[in-house]
This record gives C-alpha cells, sequence and structure tokens, in this order.
C-alpha cells in the first residue's frame, strides 16, 4: 500500500467522529509556569497560549476529529491530576521512564531529546559531568536531571519547581551549573546572553503523551496512529523547526534526513520579544499596565477564595471553641485534638490532601471549594484560638448573672458572652484574614488561577520576576487594605462605651 492510500486510511478512521456533529473535546493539561517553548503564553498577548506542544495538539486533534480544551496544572502534579478527572492526557515534557509507566500509561514519543549542561557565560572550569565534583547545581525537581544528579557523589543537587527560579540562580552565581533538557537550555540560553551551554548530550529522553493507567489500548493506539500521520506527512518536523527544536535524534527517530527549507519563525519571534534590553522604562510600563486585566481576574479570585474561606473559617473556629470551652470531657479533647492536628500541619500538605489525595477514597471536591475547604479548615484552628481567648475573658459571673434571669445556657452564650467575645477578637480576626487573603497564593498548586498563578505565568513568559512581582505585590497590598478599613469600623460600632 502506498504512503498516499495509508495516509488517506488513517485519516478517514480518526476523522470518523467528526461527522457526527460536534466535535469532542481533548482535554490536555500541561505547566505554564516553566515557560518556553513547551506550553507558555505569548509575550504579545499573554491570553494566548503557545508553544511546540500546543501545536502539536493542536494538530493531532486535529486528526482525531477533536477540539482540544487546555487545563493548567503544575508540572509535578501532572500525573497526579488524572485521580481529579480534569484533563483526559498530559503533554507537557514529561519522558517514559520505568518508574511513570507504574502510575500512568504513555504513547509512542512524539519528541526525542537529551540532557544538556549550562554555565555562566564566564565560567571555564566546567565542560562536562566529570568536572562537576563539589559544584553546587540546579536541576528541575523529578526529573531525569535531577535523578541523574544524585546517583552521583560529591554534588550538591538543589532541586527547583520553577525552571525560572533556577536559570535566575544560575545568573546570580548561586548555583554553579543547570542541567536540564537541551529544548529548555536553548531557549532560556537565547535570551540571557550571559548563559551558555557546553558539553556533548547528555543521555536520551522520549517525550511521549500520558494517559490515566486504566486508558484502553485502543484509545492509546488511536493517538499513536496520529502521531504516526504527523510525523509522515512532515507536519511533526515543520512544528519542530518552527520553533527551532528540531534535533539529529529526531531525524534518527523519524528516518527524515532531508535538507530544511522552514524558517524558525516562532523561534525568532520569541528571542525577539524575550530579551530584556529591549524594553526601555516607558514600553515596560505599558506592558506592565497591559497586565492589569489578567491580573484583576487573578485578584478577584483571590478575593472570592479569601471571603469565603473566612467565613467558613470564623464559623468552624467558632463552633470548635464553644466545643473546648463549654463541651463535654470527650467533645473537649476532640476539639483540642483537631485544633492541634490543623495548626501542626502545613497548609499546602492540607491542600493537597484534599484535593489530590481525598478523591482516592471517593471524595471529590471542585478546584475552587477545595481551596475554600483548605483555607477554612486551616484557618479555623486560629480563629477558635481567638475565640477560646475571647470566652475565657468574659467574667465567669456573667454567665451565671444570665441564667439566675432564667435564660438557657444556650441563650446566655447567645445573648450575652458570644457578643462580647466578638468584639474583643476582632482585631486578630482581621489579622488572620490579611495573613489568609497572602496564604491564598497557595491555591494555585491546585489548579486555581488566582493572583500568584497569574504572576507565575506573567514572570515566566517575560523573564521578569522583580517588576512583574512588585507590580503584584501592591495588587495584594490594595486588596486587603479595604478590608482593614472595614475591620476598624467594625470596631468602632461595636465598641463598648467608656463610662
Amino acid at each position: 500500500m502506498s504512503r498516499f492510500f495509508k495516509l488517506t486510511f488513517a485519516l478517514l478512521l480518526l476523522s470518523s467522529s467528526a461527522f457526527g456533529g460536534d466535535k469532542p473535546v481533548l482535554r490536555w493539561a500541561g505547566d505554564t509556569d516553566n515557560g518556553a517553548p513547551y506550553v507558555f503564553y505569548d509575550a504579545k498577548d499573554p491570553r494566548l497560549l503557545v508553544g511546540f506542544e500546543v501545536d502539536i495538539m493542536d494538530a493531532l486533534a486535529r486528526q482525531l476529529g477533536m477540539q482540544t480544551e487546555f487545563v493548567g496544572s503544575e508540572w509535578d502534579s501532572l500525573i497526579i491530576g488524572f485521580n481529579r478527572d480534569l484533563y483526559d492526557v498530559v503533554a507537557n515534557g514529561v519522558a517514559i521512564t520505568p518508574q511513570r509507566r507504574l502510575m500512568a500509561e504513555f504513547s509512542k514519543p512524539y519528541y526525542v531529546t537529551y540532557l544538556q549542561l549550562v554555565v555562566h557565560a564566564d565560567e571555564d572550569g566546567i565542560g562536562s559531568l566529570d568536572e562537576l565534583e563539589g559544584r553546587r547545581i540546579g536541576s528541575f525537581i523529578n526529573s531525569e536531571a535531577s535523578e541523574l544528579l544524585e546517583s552521583i557523589d560529591g554534588l550538591q543537587v538543589l532541586q527547583y519547581s520553577n525552571e525560572g527560579s533556577m536559570f535566575a540562580d544560575l545568573s546570580y552565581g548561586r548555583v554553579d551549573a543547570v542541567i536540564i533538557d537541551e529544548v529548555a537550555a536553548k531557549y532560556y540560553a537565547s535570551v540571557h546572553p550571559h548563559l551558555k551551554l557546553v558539553g556533548e548530550p547528555i543521555g536520551q529522553l522520549e517525550y511521549a503523551l500520558v494517559f490515566p493507567k486504566n486508558t484502553s489500548p485502543e484509545r492509546i493506539a488511536r493517538f499513536n496512529v496520529a502521531i504516526d500521520v504527523l510525523i509522515q506527512d512532515g507536519e511533526l518536523r515543520e512544528i519542530l523547526e518552527r520553533w527551532n527544536v528540531w534535533n539529529p535524534l529526531m531525524a534518527e527517530y523519524t528516518g527524515d534526513f532531508s535538507e530544511s527549507f522552514v524558517e524558525p519563525t516562532a523561534y525568532n519571534a520569541f528571542v525577539e520579544m524575550e530579551r530584556p534590553q529591549n524594553l526601555s522604562w516607558g514600553p515596560r510600563l505599558k506592558m506592565y499596565m497591559g497586565f492589569l486585566p489578567i491580573l484583576g481576574e487573578g485578584a478577584w479570585m483571590t478575593v472570592q477564595i479569601s471571603v469565603f474561606s473566612m467565613l467558613l473559617a470564623i464559623i468552624a473556629g467558632l463552633f470548635l471553641a464553644l466545643m473546648r470551652v463549654y463541651g463535654f470531657w470527650p467533645v473537649r479533647m476532640l476539639a483540642i485534638a483537631i485544633i492541634e492536628i490543623i495548626r501542626g500541619t502545613p497548609l499546602l500538605i492540607q491542600l493537597l490532601i484534599i484535593f489530590y489525595g481525598l478523591p482516592g477514597i471517593g471524595i471529590r471536591f471542585d478546584p475552587f471549594i477545595a481551596g475554600i475547604v483548605g483555607l477554612g479548615i486551616n484557618y479555623s484552628a486560629f480563629e477558635a484560638e481567638n475565640y477560646r481567648a475571647g470566652l475565657l475573658s468574659i467574667p465567669k459571673g456573667q454567665m451565671e448573672a444570665a441564667m439566675a434571669l432564667g435564660m438557657s445556657h444556650w441563650q446566655a452564650l447567645r445573648h450575652v458572652i458570644i457578643p462580647q467575645a466578638v468584639r474583643i477578637v476582632i482585631p486578630p480576626v482581621t489579622n488572620d484574614f490579611i495573613s489568609l487573603l497572602k496564604d491564598s497564593s497557595l491555591v494555585s498548586m491546585i489548579t486555581i488561577v488566582e493572583l500568584t498563578y497569574r504572576y507565575n505565568q506573567l514572570a515566566a513568559t517575560y523573564y521578569d520576576y522583580l517588576g512583574i512581582g512588585i507590580l503584584v505585590a501592591v495588587i495584594y497590598l490594595l486588596l486587603g487594605l479595604p478590608f482593614v478599613r472595614l475591620a476598624k469600623i467594625a470596631e468602632r460600632k461595636l465598641a463598648v462605651p467608656h463610662l
């Protein structure tokens, strides 16, 4: 059968679902925080998702008669995220390894690359892995590079969850070298002339689509055929060459050693737009102002998460405080245990357990609800202690006097004790809300697109952690000021007049 008929047959097979009406949705996930050239937001239009893996997924979806829907996630949570059923497939520079095969299924490779050593341009003493002894080396967390470095004695290995932070530390001399996938190394070095690539290619990495462990072989086979079609008709090579990531390993893998006539337009546009020295203060300020609508969306999500979480914390905290102060012995012990467990464990761990752990026992929360529950429960323990201090500050005689007047225990609490305790604890509760507003940045770890999430996206895209960071810090400050003002008004309204 000729190549033409093979391609025609594959296309007809894969496109058959497109004739039945609306195209089915292909939900795929990646991490935009780690920047080019995988999956990132365009420097010209921060709302536009670009990258060579974006183009590959669009091409595969077209072959499969589907339409794509992108879901953002932290890189080291991509495979765990399958438990949440938020997406169907992952495409984000995930290489096939025996360990990952235990957790997920893989397609055939769509890209083959290698590890690359990156050093400061002034560094002349490092040219290979053999010259790293006693040096501080940076690598991406849970990556093939980190596994390689951990197997070498005499190295100080620092692992990063964000490539931008890793290369920033290399620029500032906090690490002596970085080892990372060549495709990422090329892009970071291209916009930072004070960095350089050294040494020979290290190992071989095969990027593939990642599927949940229970995915049927037939579904994976359909994607494999679609990848074959992109290879055979040259579209995959064209995509990779436009992004300047075609390499000899890909030529060997695909059997395509022909001369190329494709210009690296996407790569050139990226380099031109991303060089920091291209922007004077005028254009840079204009660029920052252009970020405000995007950051505004993130800020609005931050406010929603914070307000609802604080309401939950106040209600649950008051309940826990009443249990601890006025409950029977078993109830008091239960309240103490809950409070100490919550206060004694990190908020991030609690969020990850709620979002990624609970689905293992059949409890699933929407990301927004999971964020509210996680923050609300965490801060309820601190609010409980605030309320306990307020309740204990009320003289016992007031409870006795209320009950002597014929009130029940609950009526005395409701009308006499609790209102006074609430007045007393308004200042610390206000402080806790400001802290919660800032801690809400952690919900970006569970795929919520709030202010910090937007900051990471923009900073990774523009390689500007300082200017954008200051802008985001100002927004956080402005978000907290109205609530501080409201708290002061509430204090004045509820204050007991001095005699």
